[in-house]
């Protein structure tokens, strides 16, 4: 009796194995196998949507507050989400698959009915261990996925920066931008200012596109901030990588024109730059066209000297420090513009070698006016009579300082540069005009035979040396009854603006000569436009929805190729086995 229940058992128990293997294993294996790898990218994708989609810079992959802008996202920050989701998915599949390993075997083992569940266990264990197979693939694919996307958008962010940065220096070409510094023991030349956010005033000093963006950087308080001068850079304040000090605005769009007031001691440099100002503005508004002063303390200083003027004083002598420039904003019709800088120092930084030395804003001119004091030139001074010298004593002083003598420093330290001090324009103003045709020595003077005026009276190896230096020089004589639109003519000339001056010289009123131009921007302020700084930037969340997106789209296809895959398998088990499914 023993044998013959021991035979039944091994009978069932053979059966039990020839179901288990024959027909149940090759069927619960697959489908274990594409189970599990289903839950795994089931979690991964789980993952996946707590890391990218919130807009919260403390989320699961934290976005770490920048020193001054956001770097592009796909430069850093979607390298640190893979990494996140990755690290988090990884062990929570391997310590899940084991623990139902663990458990299946344990309840296997735990009796005799493992004898009879042996294919079961060995389906589920199997299957779950040769997951690990589609899982590492489906892990492999979702990073190229990763590396596709970056890949695509990098393509693209690099075609924008290549052509964002080619339009932009084709602008600067085109325009002749020059971008100099006019503040003291600086004026250097200036390759891209340093941009302060309007949103929380933080310096930016390579707002160009770049690694931060092509189009825009995002500074750390979310305010977006544009990269390029034709997208708006010039809008915002701008400072002088070298020394700090601020820039005028829309410095970067406006060429900077340096025009240096060269002439010894009470010469006339800064009477005839308030006349130059006082035409220019004229002009300005005889045109429809716009002038401002960009540092209301120039503005100021601009209307004092004007009431001095109309009360018959004479100006205060130029302080000995270097000079900040006098920076106007000029905007005429035709688009025409420039920033001029006018530096006017005190006429002893001319009188020595190192005294020109610091005037390092000789440096990047293309023009320059020489201010002659006629009665400084030793012939004149010594043809002037008793009443004559003390006419001129009494009206306008005379400079102690010979004109030849300043103009030979001057050039001097201009032969140290590149071009050997080459010059597009040079004006030579002969000041005190009113008084020099009341003298005999200056009574034949013209404005046409200036020239030939100053070559007699000891000038001649100056005047040829400056038309050997410029490529055009122009003599002008300048007094207090000068007309302001010839004034106003040669500075345009010499600020290269010459072509928009109107057909026909135009006067305006004295009340429109008398006024003080205003400081108002030419142009609005950039605005503060963004995020809240506690949330990502715009382009990350784009980022992050673009990988997002192509995982959905990954698991759309991963869930139709199982399941034709598992109406395959049916289809070959009904045909191998014609039992009824």
């Amino acid at each position: 009796m023993p044998a013959v229940v021991i035979g039944l058992m091994i009978l069932v128990w053979l059966a039990v194995m020839y179901v288990g293997f024959v027909l149940v294993f090759p069927v619960l294996f697959p489908a274990v196998v594409a189970a599990a790898g289903l839950a795994a990218f089931g979690l991964y994708y789980l993952h996946a949507v707590r890391a990218l989609t919130p807009r919260e810079r403390a989320g699961p992959s934290p976005v770490d507050e920048p020193e001054t802008s956001y770097r592009t996202y796909l430069l850093g920050q979607a390298w640190r989400d893979w990494w996140t989701i990755t690290r988090t998915v990884v062990p929570r599949v391997y310590g899940t698959a084991r623990d139902v390993i663990l458990r299946l075997s344990r309840l296997q083992f735990g009796g005799l009915w493992g004898f009879f569940t042996f294919p079961f266990w060995l389906a589920l264990c199997a299957g779950i261990a040769v997951a690990a197979v589609p899982a590492a693939v489906l892990g492999l694919a979702l990073t190229v996925l990763y590396g596709a996307v970056a890949a695509v958008g990098l393509a693209a962010w690099s075609v924008c920066v290549l052509a964002l940065a080619a339009v932009e220096r084709g602008f600067m070409v085109y325009g002749r931008i020059l971008q100099t510094c006019p503040h003291p023991f600086c004026y250097e030349r200036i390759a891209l200012p340093v941009y302060a956010c309007p949103g929380c005033g933080a310096r930016h000093p390579r707002l160009t596109p770049g690694a931060a963006g092509a189009f825009r950087h995002v500074c750390k308080c979310g305010t977006r901030l544009p990269t390029t001068v034709p997208l708006g850079r010039f809008r915002l304040a701008a400072y002088c990588p070298h020394c700090e000090g601020r820039l005028p605005e829309r410095i970067g769009r406006v060429r900077i024109e340096p025009l240096p007031f060269v002439g010894g001691p009470a010469a006339g440099k800064t009477t005839f730059m308030v006349l130059g100002i006082r035409a220019l503005h004229a002009r300005a508004r005889a045109a429809h066209g716009r002038l401002a002063f960009v540092e209301r303390r120039h503005a100021e200083a601009y209307a004092a000297m004007v009431q001095v003027f109309n009360s018959g004083g004479r100006p205060a002598k130029t302080g000995p420090e270097l000079p900040l420039a006098t920076m106007l904003d000029v905007e005429l019709p035709g688009r025409v513009r420039r920033i001029l800088y006018l530096f006017d120092p005190a006429g002893e930084h001319y009188t020595g070698a190192t005294e020109v030395e610091s005037l390092r804003y000789l440096d990047h001119g293309e023009a320059l006016l020489f201010v002659v004091d006629p009665f400084a030139l030793p012939y004149v001074r010594h043809s002037l009579g008793e009443s004559e010298l003390h006419l001129v004593e009494e009206s306008a002083g005379t400079s102690e300082e010979d004109p030849a003598d300043t103009l030979q420093r001057v050039l001097n330290e201009l032969r140290t540069r590149p071009d050997r001090g080459r010059q597009k324009r040079v004006g030579v103003i002969v000041t005190k005009l009113d008084l020099l045709v009341k003298t005999e020595v200056g009574r034949d003077v013209t404005a046409e035979g200036l020239r030939d005026w100053l070559a007699g009276v000891g000038l001649g190896n100056s005047v040829r040396t400056l038309e050997q230096v410029a490529a055009e020089v122009r003599y002008f004589g300048s007094g207090l009854s000068t007309a302001p639109g010839e004034v106003a003519d040669l500075l345009l000339w010499a600020s290269g603006l010459a072509s928009a001056t109107p057909p026909a010289p135009v006067e305006a009123s004295p009340d429109v000569i008398d006024e003080v131009p205003g400081t108002s921007p030419m142009r609005a302020a950039w605005p503060v436009r963004g995020r809240d700084p506690a949330l990502v930037p715009l382009g990350y969340q784009v980022g992050r929805w673009s990988v997002l997106g192509g995982l959905s789209a990954a698991g759309l296809a991963l869930l139709f190729t199982v399941g034709a895959g598992a109406s395959l398998l049916l289809d070959t088990v009904k045909i191998r086995f014609p039992f009824p499914f």
